[in-house]
């Protein structure tokens, strides 16, 4: 009995690690399969508005929500040191609170439209194009991903995921000029990003705005090399060895 009891606390302690040691891989547009979800944000002016799955063409999907920024996060006050370079409008520090939630106080998002952006309208901050975004799932996704844009600095701009407790996941950062698809699953292969943040996280002179929001759970998503899974394994040896170990002592007390 107590084997067992021991491998049932070694298997739910893998996964708790595998759970908090997640991060991060970047993706493309194209690696969302047709069946992902595809928010377009056709529905100009807009403010804060609520997507639900019906909206999109889904039946199963999440209620998608949209704000300024989380609660636990706010405007800083010192943007110059926080955020060198970028607007003082977009300057958002601290961590989200769990379990997450969007601020209700936080700036309004519009839909908008943008001579930028060959898709407009889009979703906007306040003020326009200069303040930041905040996405909230009702339900926890594997990857999310949208055009941002429109970029006139390389790493200005950051898509951030965050778990349902408010837990940093990661951040992918532009690597190009113009519209650029922003994208991001979990590395361990769970669906776990209950929301994602795009910010400045340096200058851009021309704002930015998002658009073409994708979302998807397991299955409807590619990643590039597949997900690794060192960690892991790394994690069930290690747990086999412990349960080993105890089942070894039990027999020599016993004889």
């Amino acid at each position: 009995m107590q084997f067992f009891k021991l491998a049932t606390a070694t298997i739910a302690l893998i996964g708790a690690a595998t759970v908090a040691n997640a991060g991060v891989i970047r993706v493309s547009a194209a690696d969302f399969k047709p069946a992902a979800g595809l928010i377009t944000f056709s529905n100009s002016g807009a403010v804060n508005p609520v997507y639900n799955p019906a909206d999109y063409g889904s039946v199963t999907g999440p209620v998608v929500y949209t704000g300024g920024f989380f609660l636990g996060q706010s405007l800083s006050t010192t943007p110059g040191v926080d955020c060198p370079g970028a607007a003082a409008s977009a300057c958002v520090v601290g961590n989200p609170s769990g379990p997450l939630s969007l601020d209700p106080n936080s700036p309004n998002v519009t839909v908008r439209n943008d001579g930028s952006n060959p898709t407009s309208p889009v979703l906007s901050g306040t003020p326009t194009f200069n303040g930041p975004i905040a996405i909230l799932f009702s339900t926890d996704q594997y990857g999310v991903g949208f055009d941002g844009g429109y970029f006139d600095a390389i790493g200005s701009t950051g898509i951030t995921a965050f778990a349902r407790d408010g837990s940093l996941l990661g951040t992918v950062t532009n690597t190009g000029l113009g519209i650029e698809f922003l994208g991001l699953v979990t590395d361990n292969g769970q669906a776990q990003i209950a929301g994602v943040f795009f910010e400045l996280v340096g200058a851009e002179p021309a704002g930015f705005a998002i658009d073409n929001l994708r979302f998807a759970q397991v299955g409807d998503i590619v990643v590039p090399g597949g997900v690794p899974e060192a960690a892991t394994w790394a994690l069930m040896i290690a747990g086999f060895g412990l349960v080993g170990v105890a089942s070894r002592r039990r027999r020599a007390l016993a004889a």
